[in-house]
Formats: C-alpha cells, sequence, structure tokens
C-alpha cells in the first residue's frame, strides 16, 4: 500500500495559519471529516487530545505527527497541512511546528496503515524533502513530491536488500522501537537509527513493537552476537532477554533527534542490563523441536488462563465456606446471599478459562490475529455447540479447548499463507475483515464437529474416574504428586497442574480430590527439605541451613519452587527424595478421600479442603518420609 492511497488531494491544505495547537487538530480533523474518515468528530478529537497528554507528538525539525485509534474512525486516512507562520505544538525542540500529518486509525484496524506509516516516517526524516512539501503551491504538487520520493525510496530498499551482506569488521548492534501507540515515533525512531548506523558503517537490525504487532522479531542467536542493545522505547517491553548483554536505554524522540549519539554509546562499552525478573527467551523457533513449539505455546495460554482460574476458583471455594449445606443440598455454594454472591463472581471468573487457554494458544501461534479465532473457539467449546445444536449442546471443556486453540493458531497460519498471495492494495482488509471473519467461521467448524467426540471422551474419562478402585485412586494420586516434585516448576510439573484444572472444571468429587492431591505434591518437596535442614544439620552447609526454615512458609504457600536451589545443588539425591515424599501424599490424599474447590493457595484454602484434619496428615507424612530419605541419601558435609 502506497502513502497516497491514504493522503488525498481533499485531505490537504496549504498555508493554513492557526492560532494555536488546538486549531491545528481541529482543521486536519475537519479535513478527515470532509474526506468521510470518521463516524464521530467530537470522538475522535478526544482519541488525539489524550494521545498528545502522553507526550507532544511533534517530532522535531518543524515536523508534527498528530494521531489516534478510536472507533469514531471510520475507515483509516491521513490528512496534511502547511503553516508557513508556524505554529507551538510544544516539540521536543522548541521550535514552532509548520509541516503536519494527522493519522485515524479504526481502533481494530490498527494494521491498515501501519506499512504506510512506516513509509511516511522514513521519508520525513529527510529535511530537504520535509522542505520541499512546506513550499509545494498546490495539493497536487505536494502529492507528486511524495509520490516522488516513495519510488526513490522504494528502488533503495530494493537495492540494499540485495546488497545484505554485514560491513567487515563492522560494530553488531540489535535495537528495538516502540511508543506507546506503536505508530509514529516507533517507526521514525527505526529509520533514523538504521540510517545513521548505514552511514557509520555499523551493522543493525532494529525490531519494530508496533500497534499491528511485533515486526522484525530479533531472534536469540541474533541478540547473543550482538556488540550491543540499543532500547529506545517510551512503553514497556520485554527486557528479560538482554539480561547480560550491554544495552543503551533511551526514548523514542533520542532516537529521532540523536541517533549518532546513541550509536557512539552502544560502541563505547555501555553498562550491563542485569534483569531483575525471570528471564525470557526470545522468541527464536527456527531451532526448535515441534513438541518444544507446542509446549510453548500451550504455557502461554496456561500461564494467561491461571488468574482467572485461581481467582475465581478461590472465590468459588469461599462460596462453599460460608454456606449453609443443610439448606438445600442439591444448591450448596447459592443457599445463601453471601454464598451466592462469591458463587456468581467466582464462576464469571472461572467461566473464562478456557476461552482465555485457547485464545493465548492462538495468539502464540499466529500473534494478535489468532486471539479472537482462539477466544472463538474456547467459547464453543465451553458451550458445547455441535451442527445440531449451535446454542450449545456437548461442552468438550478442557480438551476441547486445547484443540480450538492449536486448531485456531494454525487456522490463522494458513489464512496468512493464503492471503500473502494477494495484491498489495488488500493489505488493509487482511487483520479487520479476512483474517477474523475467515478464522472465526473456520474454528466454528472444527468445535461444531469435534465438540461430540470429545464432549463423549471427557465423559468416558470421567466415568473412568469415578469408578476407580482405591487402590486405582491411590496409584493416580501417587503418580500426580511425584510429577509435581519431578521438576518443580517444569514441563511435567506443569502438566500435572494443568491435569488438575481440567479435574476441577469438571466441577464433581473426583475432581475435586484430584486438585487436592496435585496441591499437595507440590508442597511436600519445599517442606521435606525444611524439616531435612532442622533434623539432618550435618548434611547441609551453613547456608543451606541458614535459609531451610524458608522452605516451610514456601510449602505452606504452594511454592513449589523453593526447593528448586537444593535440587540443583544435589539433583541425583534430592529429586528422588522429594518424588517419593509428593507421591506418598498424594496417594494418602487420595485415599481419605481429600478434596479442593480451589485451584490454588497452599495453606490458606485449608478451611475449603474436604476432611481437612486427614489433608493435614498426609501432608505431615509425605513431608516426612521425603525429610527422611534425604536423611538417608544425603552425604555428610564437612565443614
Amino acid at each position: 500500500m502506497r502513502i497516497t492511497e491514504l493522503l488525498k488531494k481533499d485531505g490537504i491544505s496549504l498555508n493554513v495559519s492557526v492560532a494555536d495547537q488546538n486549531a491545528a487538530i481541529d482543521e486536519l480533523i475537519r479535513l478527515h471529516d470532509e474526506m468521510g474518515n470518521l463516524n464521530d468528530k467530537a470522538e475522535f478529537k478526544k482519541a488525539i487530545i489524550a494521545r498528545e497528554e502522553k507526550g507532544s507528538t511533534a517530532v522535531g525539525m518543524s515536523i508534527a505527527v498528530p494521531h489516534g485509534k478510536s472507533a469514531a474512525v471510520k475507515q483509516a486516512g491521513v490528512t496534511a497541512m502547511t503553516v508557513p507562520g508556524g505554529v507551538d505544538y510544544k516539540a521536543l525542540d522548541g521550535a514552532p511546528s509548520k509541516l503536519f500529518f494527522m493519522i485515524a486509525a479504526p481502533e481494530s484496524g490498527a494494521d491498515t496503515h501501519l506499512e504506510v506509516l512506516s513509509k511516511l516516517m522514513g521519508l520525513l526524516m529527510d529535511a530537504q524533502f520535509a522542505s520541499s512539501l512546506l513550499k509545494a503551491k498546490t495539493p497536487q504538487e505536494f502529492l507528486a513530491l511524495i509520490d516522488e520520493k516513495e519510488n526513490e525510496k522504494d528502488g533503495k530498499r530494493n537495492e540494499t536488500a540485495s546488497e545484505a551482506a554485514k560491513v567487515e569488521g563492522g560494530l553488531n548492534i540489535v535495537a528495538v522501537t516502540a511508543c506507546p501507540t506503536g505508530i509514529a515515533h516507533t517507526f521514525m525512531a527505526a529509520e533514523a537509527l538504521e540510517l545513521k548506523a548505514k552511514e557509520m558503517g555499523i551493522n543493525i537490525k532494529v525490531e519494530k513493537d508496533g500497534s499491528g504487532g511485533v515486526k522484525d522479531a530479533l531472534t536469540k542467536m541474533e541478540i547473543h552476537n550482538a556488540d550491543a542493545v540499543i532500547v529506545a522505547c517510551d512503553k514497556n517491553i520485554d527486557m528479560g532477554r538482554f539480561d547480560g548483554k550491554p544495552v543503551v536505554i533511551a526514548s523514542t524522540k533520542e532516537a529521532i533527534h540523536g541517533p549518532e549519539k546513541l550509536l557512539q554509546k552502544a560502541g563505547a562499552n555501555p553498562k550491563v542490563y542485569h534483569h531483575a525478573g525471570t528471564v525470557a527467551a526470545s522468541d527464536d523457533s527456527s531451532n526448535e523441536s515441534f513438541g518444544r513449539k507446542v509446549y510453548k505455546h500451550l504455557m502461554n495460554g496456561v500461564s494467561h488462563m491461571l488468574p482467572f482460574v485461581i481467582g475465581g476458583g478461590i472465590l468459588i471455594a469461599i462460596a462453599f465456606l460460608l454456606d449453609d449445606y443443610s439448606i438445600d443440598p442439591s444448591n450448596f455454594g447459592s443457599n445463601t446471599p453471601v454464598a451466592a454472591w462469591f458463587k456468581s463472581i467466582g464462576g464469571t471468573a472461572f467461566g473464562f478459562m478456557l476461552p482465555i487457554l485457547a485464545g493465548f494458544i492462538a495468539q502464540s501461534i499466529a500473534d494478535r490475529p489468532g486471539l479472537a479465532v482462539g477466544f472463538v473457539g474456547g467459547a464453543l467449546a465451553a458451550s458445547g455447540a455441535t451442527f445440531a445444536a449451535p446454542g450449545g449442546d456437548i461442552p468438550s471443556a478442557f480438551l476441547g479447548a486445547l484443540v480450538a486453540g492449536f486448531a485456531g493458531g494454525y487456522i490463522v497460519k494458513f489464512l496468512q499463507m493464503i492471503c500473502s498471495k494477494l495484491p498489495q492494495a488488500l493489505e488493509g482488509i487482511k487483520p479487520v475483515l479476512i483474517y477474523p471473519l475467515g478464522g472465526i467461521l473456520m474454528v466454528a467448524l472444527v468445535m461444531c464437529a469435534i465438540n461430540p467426540a470429545v464432549g463423549a471422551l471427557n465423559a468416558w474419562i470421567a466415568e473412568v474416574l469415578s469408578g476407580m478402585s482405591d487402590s486405582s485412586t491411590m496409584l493416580l494420586g501417587f503418580v500426580l504428586g511425584a510429577m509435581m516434585a519431578t521438576d518443580m516448576g517444569g514441563p511435567l510439573n506443569k502438566a500435572a497442574y494443568a491435569f488438575g484444572l481440567a479435574a476441577l472444571a469438571n466441577q464433581n468429587d473426583m475432581g475435586f480430590m484430584i486438585m487436592a492431591a496435585v496441591m499437595i505434591g507440590g508442597m511436600v518437596p519445599p517442606m521435606a527439605i525444611a524439616l531435612a535442614t532442622i533434623i539432618f544439620k550435618n548434611k547441609f552447609t551453613p547456608a543451606e541451613r541458614k535459609s531451610g526454615p524458608v522452605n516451610f512458609i514456601m510449602g505452606l504457600c504452594f511454592i513449589t519452587e523453593g526447593a528448586i536451589p537444593y535440587a540443583a545443588a544435589d539433583p541425583i539425591r534430592v529429586i528422588p527424595s522429594c518424588l517419593v515424599g509428593s507421591g506418598v501424599a498424594g496417594a494418602l490424599s487420595m485415599l481419605f478421600k481429600c478434596s479442593l474447590r480451589a485451584p490454588h493457595g497452599g495453606v490458606f484454602v485449608f478451611p475449603v479442603v474436604g476432611n481437612k484434619l486427614m489433608y493435614v496428615v498426609a501432608l505431615l507424612i509425605g513431608s516426612v518420609v521425603g525429610c527422611a530419605l534425604l536423611g538417608l541419601l544425603k552425604k555428610r558435609v564437612e565443614e
């Protein structure tokens, strides 16, 4: 798509005299309205003002690019205005603004104009070109100058694409640019860094975190091989991937106005960045196995789902705690007004579980366009839509949501592949029409087809679980508990926890028992280690003994990761000991028919545990078994 497809001669006003910033905004909005780009002028002005309150969109060099995303925008468009006398638009360099472009973006269709915006920002970095626009006598001349410059720019891009070899011996830098709305400053900052780096003989790759998603994403290998990183952003981004790298942190405006200074800083041994949180790896999937990719997509869904499940699940558990079972056993949880309130609010939050799971699995696969498709697929899994009963018949529950997430993501990937062959002029309708319409329709067909089969499978699994003997449920409890302790937050731990969540979603006695076995299995490892550091002091270093009691708190709060430092120091002895202790606790929890209606919380949700006394007994026995094995297997530490 070309700039002149969004900017028309009727949207250009030359040699205008405006009194102030507000008058300039009104004139540009008037042009948009006359072009038919807006549904509501007043609402769109609110969006423009809200963006200006975050920071002036005057980028300096006498240029201002006000922009806004709003539901008041009917179709994406650009208007332009020249003000020879200048107007104070609160530019960073203090100079009056004379050349204006206003971008109107539909709230749900940012991708329509991102390519055009990127080009426009790149063109405006040429001061001579901007000056020629200010001197244009007619709108036709103004458009012709843009068209000519864009042709020239595209030609140069094609030349440099064929000369992609790196500068031998040159500095290798990676950068990220991002502004709050992901429109103007993002691309101007990237263009400024790329142009100046080429001039200075520096190899650079810039990731643009725009409103339509990440463009030119940095890979793990590119970050690893870089001599330094430049982060020119006005919003939060994933900084964990830059842990241990020399990093220069700046704003987009600094990159626009002083790219040479930032590049020089990057080449002068900047301070090494240390990330305080969890280090998130860059999404470099080129050398990953299929299984690893599937796991990452699944975990993206699970991690986004957990807050809804935990918050909603605990509120539902509180409802049971506050209710009176004797009033109406069949309506337990909603017999009293207070209990009914908690259960209703918790149920609302819990009800988002399947759409969120499926939506963010699909987003992990297909980026932002996959989100809506996955959400709808997850909702259809929850409702149980079929061809015969589209309103809902046979819910496919957790398994169906998994299918919906992966199906939705790969459906959108398929549509993206097909649409890549469409003419460039149709680029704008892909994210707002083709992907959501085609994706939702196709995922609906998939879910209506598989819901009966997956629903029947769920019913069979529930029947098998309900029909298990005591010895069988104990075995299941042992396996789930042991999995929680095997890698303490790794894939097996998460698989066991996901199984517990799926069982809990069924809201039956067996599901509650499974959730109880899963949680107790995660509580035992820190508890066993804390106990062992007190009883078997000669098996631990002074530092381990000192921090050991803290694991009592970690274990009681269901934070299995508290055991990781000890397991990492002596995995051959610590992991088997914890595995057996957790397995025993899980088996006993099943034997005693302990149940749990909340998906998390540790000791804080013990009041809603069924058969809580024996649950505590199971926890203590599992912890003692794990502790005893640690004392038996670990070697004496020489002081």
